[in-house]
Parts: structure tokens; C-alpha cells; sequence
């Protein structure tokens, strides 16, 4: 894989620059940097804000509602008449030829494909703001739309009885029945999918689409074209033809159509032709609303799918061109769309890929483009369809397969997504598999649930570092990413990449554990259980407590090296007493206590956005449990409306104060290495434990003076043990 491209490689101005400031952290920040408290409003402000009303308001709400008036004044006629007009043209009559090859997927009549390419483009034209889209039927919304209209009207329900005169035992369906049905149904889901889009995009909730990623919008489309492949193959085997795309699917239908006629190719192969094409249009239907509880799960799917392959078309061409695209008021234009031509008998539009291929390659400036497009759909429905009636079915099954091209060409995707992001991959594949295997709706929902439990393990199973520094600089390096890096000494800095919340707070204490080397709540256990056999030798006289430490008795032995015994035993009442232990020497008992060889834990949460409430009482927890080890946890690098957050949910006590919060990490380092110069030159800290006693009385110190020269190797050992 190439290497990235670089800049300059050197920067003569910028070799070095020194900064000099004091160690922040939080509190001492805010002394010299008051924070500029933001103004709120209340929701009486923001309703009255919202309810108010001006001119320039009113002007600027009706062109997001009517973005025609937006554009249509500034339309250059002299510089784009032209090109719209060949645009228009030559769309036209590509949208001509899918609108019926269309139908055969959305198991409606062919004619009926013809309305579908006509009135969206009539109400888009108004309603809509991308530029270049060509507004009508899609195959893979098609399909959808056919799986409904089949799952409800089957040939089973319009099966003709059979008479005594009938000798043969072939099946007789009521054809002119069952499409009347499934025109019905069609139009019925088209409305019922244009309200659910008017809804939504009233809702703002545009952003519903921002969830079909890239890589499961490509599984589902090529899950789709699969299934569209199939569909029609058996309609392409009835006469065998070839596959074009582009102008010459537009010549090849010409001539298909006119050996079809000339050959009598129904007759006598007994070939699928179009056979009828309403002339003019038919008067607006009312949708059966009886049939909306039906097809609500299908609608809301195929809304969603229609929305997000126009938008996602849309704004190709607005980034090429360099305009915006209102999400929002695409689902408004969309829906308003699909409830006109649902009246109309059409089924449901969104845009065709190869469809604005050709109008935005053709020339194609605005919606006036898609006008005229619909105008030659216009001719084509009033005076062209006697023409197009001997049209072979399997024709409009070869155009259908030929447009399939662009999405199987997809497939070619997953090497490259595997090699970029092995999860968006799985996601692909998984999706394309799903919407194979259990249909377009359910495959959806399922690829859609797979990708967002992709997102939540992300979360659950985060990533962390730690840290070193970079010598000579402020800069902070992973460990086992860089060669020379530091860890400074008795310290260790945590990274973490992630929000923290109940999720992955076991995931965060994990990575703790994993990076200091030792459990927090392990170490004082172990710790306490060292005590209490301490306490038990002191009590046989073979240990003595001093104010300087724990000395042992010359004439006793240590029976402190003895089997562990039950800890009930050692439940005994205690005193604390201050003397000196260094936990990370020998022990004269048999207590195998963990190493703690740091005396601070930094935690960089710079890329921690969000806390819930679990995190920031795990937090607490685990800066008590350090602290019990005496390592003292800091913070370093948080946001402002995360240490917010914990101030609300009441992370401070006592011995955990804002003190601790640094804005760097360099910060924190430095202030740990003033601290330890300022412990040194001073007295040893000293270690309060709780030395346990069989009787309520508190046990007496000794004084004792111990003569260095008699004593053996095991007062030594006590001595160096209490130093």
C-alpha cells in the first residue's frame, strides 16, 4: 500500500516553538480564565421564538417549503434552455422504456409504468432541491412493491371456475380482475409510503437515513439486484434476447418491437407481449385505506429505501456541482410526490441511477430537464401506446437486467472494504446474505440491526494505550506503538477511546487491571491479610510495633511464615497506628502481597465525550481503591461538559476533589514530579494500617532502642522492612 503523501517535508519557520505557562489544572485554569456562563432559554423564549413571525421569515420558510421559488427566478435561459431541452429528450424517452419495464417488477400492468414515470416528476419539480435527479421508478423499490402487491392479490384468489363444457384441466385466471386488484393495492401503498415520508419529513427527521450506511445500502442493493435478476429471467427465456443498456436499449426496443408485430411473434411462439396500454389517463382513484394495516411494516421499509437512494444520488451531484440538498424537504417532496401519483394509479417513485446518469450527462442543469422528460413520457402515454403494445415482455426483461449492471458491479466493493474496514465487510456481505435469503423488508431491518450491533460491541470492546512521552517535548505516544518513548518513572498514563457508560465500564476496569499491572481491590486484600498475621505475631510477642516500624524478637521464631490460616480467625477488632511499611520488601509472613511499583495513575480522557451514571460511580470506586494502595489517580485532557457531568452525578468527596483534573497530561506529569522532588527531601510518608488487637485495649507502643551490633539476619530483615 502506498504511503500517504506528505507535505513540505521540511518547515524552516516552524522548526521549533517554546510555549511558557504555569501547570493547570482545573481549578488553578478557572482562577485565571473566567468561563463565560451561556444563556439558556426557557421554552416559553424558544416557543415564542419559534412562533414568531417577520417578513424576511415568512419569505425564507416558503422557499424551504417551495424551493422552486429559490431557484426558478435565477434560471440562466440563454446558458441552460438548450442543454435542458437535449437532457429532457433524451431522459424522456429512457424513462419511457424503464417505467414499463418497471411494472413488470412493481406485477402491475406495463402501461401503468408510463404514469409512474409522469406525475412524481410533475410535483418533485416544485417540491424538490436536488438539481439532477431523475424522479420515477426504481427496480429495487419496484420489487418491493411487487412482493406486497403479489403477497396480497396471488393468481390463487382469481382462479375462474371451471364449466361442464371445459375438457382440459388447464388453470383459468380472471386476469382483468386480478390487475385491477393489483393496481388497487399499488396505489393504495404508494399513498400510504407517501404519508409516511410527509410525516417524517415534517418530524425533521431526516437524519433517520444517516443509518443506512454506505456498505449496507451496497449489500441491499445487490441483494436486490439479484433478486430482480431472477425475477425477470424466466420472462427473458420465453424468446431468448440480448442485453443493452444506454441509447441502443432504446433502438434495440424499436426494432424488437417492430419484428414482434410483423412476425406475429404471440401467436405463434406464443410469446408475452404488452398486448394493452391505456390511451390517455385514467381518473384519480381513492386508496382503500382498509388495506393499510396490511402492508404498514412493508411501507415504512420501502419509504425508507425510496428516501435514502434518492438522497444518496442527490448528493453526488450537489457535491459535484456545489449545492446543498435539504434532507428534511426531500422526504417532504418525495411524500407529497408519491400521495399525487398514488391517486393517479401509480406505484411508488424514488430515482433510477442509470436514469440520472443519462440526464446529468446529456447536459441536464436543473428540473426543468426533468419537466421535459415527463412531456415526452406525456407523448408517449397519448399517442404511443397502440405502438408500444406489441412490445415483447421479454424485451422490457432484457432492459430491466441490463440496468442491473452498475449494482453487481458492487460486488467488486468487498475486497476493497475488507482491506479499509474488515467490520463495514462483514456488513456487506452480511446484509447482502440476509436480504437474499429472507426477502428485501426483513433483510433491511435485519442488516440494519446487524450494523448498529457492530456500533454497540465497538463501544463495549473499545481500544486504550498507554502512554509515554516523547523526549524534550509535551508529547504523549503509545508504548507499544513508538520505539522511543519514556514512561515516566512511578507513573503510568491510560488512554482511553471511548464514552464510558454501563456498557463497557467492565471493559474500562479491565484495561486498567491490564495496564498497571496488578488489581487494586487484590493488593489491599492481600495487604489487610499481611496485617493480621502481623498482628497475630505481635500478639505472640515474636514481632513488636514501633513508631518507627515492625521490629522482631531475636529469641523468637517467626512462626509467621507458618500455612495461611482461615482469615475468620483474624476477624478481630482494630486501631489505626501510623508507621513505616515498604510494601515492596520482604515480608516476615507467608502473604504473597502484589508489587505496586507505581505511586500514580493518570487517565487521559480526551476522547471521552460522554459519562452516564454507572461510569462516574465506577469512577469513584476506582480512584477509593487506588488511593487505599497509595497510588493517587489524576485526570487529564476532559471536556468541559464531562467534568460538568460529574459535578451533577456527584463524583466528588472528600479525597477526591477537582484538584485532580489537569488539562493535559504534561501537566499532570509535571505536577507528579514536583510533588515526588518536594516527598524527598522530606520525611518518608507514613503508612496507616489497621494493626488488629484481641483485646479492646489499644496496644502499646514501644520505644525500644534496638542495639544494631546483636542483632541477627532476621532483625535485619524487620528493620529494613520498617525503613
Amino acid at each position: 500500500m502506498a504511503s500517504p503523501r506528505r507535505m513540505d517535508p521540511e518547515l524552516p519557520q516552524y522548526t521549533n516553538y517554546v510555549v511558557s505557562r504555569p501547570v493547570y489544572n482545573e481549578p488553578s485554569f478557572l482562577e485565571q480564565h473566567e468561563r463565560q456562563l451561556r444563556e439558556r432559554q426557557t421554552v416559553r423564549e424558544k416557543l415564542v421564538k419559534c412562533c414568531s413571525c417577520s417578513r424576511r421569515r415568512a419569505i425564507r420558510m416558503l422557499k424551504s417549503l417551495l424551493p422552486i421559488l429559490e431557484w426558478l427566478p435565477k434560471y440562466q435561459v440563454k446558458e441552460w434552455l438548450l442543454s435542458d431541452t437535449i437532457s429532457g429528450v433524451s431522459t424522456g424517452l429512457v424513462a419511457t422504456l424503464q417505467g414499463m419495464a418497471y411494472a413488470l417488477l412493481a406485477a402491475v400492468p406495463v402501461g401503468y409504468g408510463l404514469y409512474s414515470a409522469f406525475f412524481p416528476i410533475l410535483t418533485y419539480f416544485i417540491f424538490g432541491t436536488s438539481r439532477h435527479i431523475s424522479v420515477g421508478p426504481f427496480p429495487v423499490v419496484s420489487l418491493m412493491v411487487g412482493s406486497v402487491v403479489l403477497s396480497m392479490a396471488p393468481d390463487e384468489q382469481f382462479i375462474l371456475p371451471s364449466t361442464n363444457d371445459t375438457l382440459d384441466n388447464i388453470t383459468r385466471i380472471d386476469s382483468g380482475a386480478r390487475d385491477a386488484e393489483r393496481v388497487l393495492i399499488a396505489s393504495t401503498l404508494t399513498v400510504l409510503v407517501g404519508i409516511i415520508q410527509l410525516v417524517l419529513g415534517a418530524l425533521q427527521i431526516g437524519f433517520v437515513v444517516r443509518y443506512l450506511a454506505d456498505p449496507l445500502v451496497g449489500g441491499f442493493t445487490t441483494a436486490a439486484a439479484f433478486q430482480v435478476f431472477v425475477s425477470q429471467l424466466k420472462i427473458v427465456l420465453n424468446v431468448s434476447t440480448k442485453n443493452y443498456s444506454g441509447v441502443l436499449s432504446i433502438i434495440y426496443t424499436i426494432i424488437a418491437a417492430a419484428i414482434s408485430y410483423g412476425v406475429d411473434l404471440e401467436k405463434k411462439c406464443n410469446a408475452g407481449i404488452v398486448k394493452s396500454i391505456p390511451r390517455g389517463f385514467l381518473p384519480p382513484v381513492l386508496p382503500s385505506v382498509n388495506m393499510f394495516s396490511q402492508m404498514a411494516t412493508a411501507s415504512f421499509s420501502i419509504a425508507v429505501v425510496a428516501y435514502a437512494v434518492a438522497v444518496s444520488v442527490g448528493k453526488v451531484y450537489a457535491i459535484k456541482y456545489d449545492y446543498a440538498i435539504d434532507g428534511n424537504q426531500e422526504f417532504i417532496a418525495f411524500g407529497i410526490s408519491n400521495i399525487f401519483s398514488g391517486f393517479f394509479s401509480c406505484f411508488v417513485a424514488t430515482t433510477a441511477l442509470s436514469r440520472t446518469a443519462v440526464q446529468e450527462s446529456t447536459g441536464g442543469k436543473t428540473q426543468v430537464a426533468g419537466i421535459i422528460s415527463a412531456l415526452i413520457v406525456l407523448i408517449a402515454i397519448v399517442a404511443l401506446g397502440k405502438l408500444l403494445e406489441p412490445l415483447q415482455k421479454s424485451v422490457l426483461a432484457a432492459v430491466v437486467i441490463a440496468n442491473l449492471k452498475g449494482m453487481f458491479m458492487q460486488v467488486c466493493d468487498v475486497p476493497r472494504l475488507w482491506r479499509q474496514n474488515k467490520i463495514d465487510a462483514v456488513i456487506w456481505v452480511f446484509t447482502c446474505i440476509a436480504s437474499i435469503i429472507l426477502g428485501l423488508d426483513l433483510g433491511l431491518l435485519a442488516g440494519l440491526l446487524f450494523g448498529l450491533l457492530t456500533v454497540v460491541l465497538r463501544l463495549q470492546f473499545p481500544s486504550w494505550n498507554d502512554l509515554g512521552n516523547v523526549p524534550g517535548t509535551d508529547l504523549y505516544k503509545s508504548t507499544k506503538d513508538y520505539k522511543n518513548v519514556d514512561e515516566p518513572e512511578g507513573v503510568k498514563i491510560v488512554s482511553f477511546y471511548s464514552p464510558i457508560f454501563y456498557g463497557n465500564i467492565d471493559g474500562f476496569k479491565k484495561c486498567l487491571k491490564s495496564t498497571v499491572g496488578f488489581d487494586a481491590v487484590q493488593v489491599y486484600n492481600k495487604r489487610l491479610k499481611a496485617l493480621r498475621k502481623i498482628q497475630k505475631l505481635i500478639k505472640k510477642g515474636q514481632l513488636r510495633a514501633t513508631k518507627n516500624g515492625i521490629v522482631g524478637d531475636v529469641c523468637a521464631t517467626n512462626q509467621g511464615f507458618e500455612p495461611d490460616e482461615d482469615p475468620e480467625d483474624l476477624d478481630i477488632p482494630t486501631k489505626e497506628i501510623e508507621i513505616r511499611v515498604d510494601w515492596n520488601s520482604e515480608l516476615p509472613v507467608k502473604v504473597n502481597v502484589p508489587k505496586v511499583p507505581i505511586h500514580s495513575l493518570i487517565l487521559d480522557f480526551g476522547a471521552v465525550s460522554f459519562l452516564d451514571i454507572v461510569a462516574v460511580r465506577s469512577l469513584r470506586m476506582i480512584v477509593k481503591e487506588f488511593h487505599r494502595i497509595d497510588v493517587n489517580v489524576y485526570f487529564a485532557s476532559l471536556k468541559d461538559h464531562v467534568i460538568a457531568k460529574l459535578e451533577q452525578c456527584g463524583f466528588y468527596e472528600d479525597n477526591i476533589v477537582m484538584d485532580m483534573f489537569f488539562l493535559t497530561v504534561h501537566d499532570a506529569v509535571l505536577y507528579i514530579q514536583s510533588q515526588v522532588k518536594i516527598q524527598t527531601v522530606q520525611d518518608p510518608i507514613l503508612k496507616k494500617i489497621n494493626l488488629i488487637q484481641e483485646y479492646k485495649d489499644p496496644l502499646e507502643l514501644m520505644d525500644t532502642e534496638v542495639n544494631e551490633d546483636v542483632l541477627d539476619v532476621q532483625d535485619e530483615a524487620m528493620r529494613r522492612l520498617a525503613s
